[in-house]
């Protein structure tokens, strides 16, 4: 069935039909730091009526603690830190429900916000930014050291990405015995400022991929292991849910993977016509051009 666009006539089938709404953060809240129109309105409006609202997002640069920061900052005061999911919380989570064992160390291709839900989790992180100055020598008869001691290598969204952390965790993931090799995500893109897209977590996981012959372990949208700890805290069912994002290949995937309603916004990566495409076989049941186009929607007859 063809994707419909949000309009006075479905909107309130739908509105009635969700108790929480989820929702992506870059290309949906914001752009770079530069708030959306409309948002905060939208935001309040829909806490007025009884809806849960959730913040899940792909990008692990930082933690839960730091994006709350960063709403405050925006002036999204009403949003708390219970409230966001980001994939470096996710990742963080992936290793204690899988019981990583605590003697094994963390190493980091990706920000703060890895190493930070890390060491909340009881985890000891290496590498991230400190390594983003330090340089792989190629020297005759050097060998390159690493801890051996390392469990696991998680890889995110990183900007100083080097030669020598990707060369740090590929002999980790080929040479320490069971290490596990997790991603926050692999989105190829992301809005990092609020005028044009950069490239994102996809290329870094996609450079260990292939040094390391292995496939990831991937936490974040559109692979639904952070749906469990969200059912868990507010006890809706999925069914009763509304995934709201800007991505078809991770929001809109996220949510149908989930069994959530799925509503697409064009006010990030995607465009109509990237939507409309006959190639396209990933499809929301609803689209609209921007989140404050649900005030817009509540308040006409």
């Amino acid at each position: 069935m063809a994707p419909k666009l949000l309009s006075s006539t479905n909107f309130k089938s739908l509105f009635n039909s969700v108790d929480t709404f989820l929702f992506d953060c870059d290309g949906v809240i914001w752009k770079g730091d530069t708030l959306i129109d409309g948002v905060s309105h939208t935001l309040d409006l829909l806490r007025s009526k009884g809806k849960n609202i959730v913040f899940v997002t792909n990008n692990s640069m930082k933690s839960r603690r730091q994006y709350a920061e960063k709403f405050r900052s925006l002036g999204l005061t009403s949003v708390t830190q219970d409230e966001i999911f980001s994939s470096s919380f996710a990742a963080a989570m992936y290793l204690k429900a899988n019981n990583f064992p605590k003697d094994k160390k963390v190493y980091v291709i990706g920000g703060e916000g890895i190493l930070e839900e890390l060491q909340l989790a009881g985890f000891t992180g290496l590498g991230g930014p400190e390594d983003g100055e330090k340089k792989a020598q190629w020297k005759s008869n050097s060998l390159f050291q690493h801890d051996k001691t390392v469990g696991a290598v998680v890889v995110g969204l990183d900007p100083n990405i080097n030669y020598y952390k990707l060369q740090y965790g590929t002999l980790c993931v080929r040479e320490n015995r069971g290490c596990l090799f997790i991603a926050t995500n692999r989105d190829a893109v992301g809005h990092m400022t609020d005028l044009q897209e950069w490239p994102g977590a996809g290329c870094m996981v996609a450079a260990m991929c292939g040094s390391t012959e292995r496939e990831p372990i991937v936490v974040g949208k559109p692979a639904t292991f952070m749906m469990d700890f969200l059912i868990q805290k507010f006890g809706t069912e999925t069914s009763r849910m509304c995934m709201v994002g800007d991505r078809l290949d991770t929001d809109v995937l996220f949510g149908q993977n989930a069994g959530c309603k799925t509503l697409l916004v064009l006010s990030g990566c995607t465009s109509e016509s990237n939507l409309l495409d006959e190639n396209n076989k990933i499809e929301p049941d609803y689209y609209t051009s921007m989140v404050s186009d649900i005030t817009k929607l509540m308040d006409s007859p």
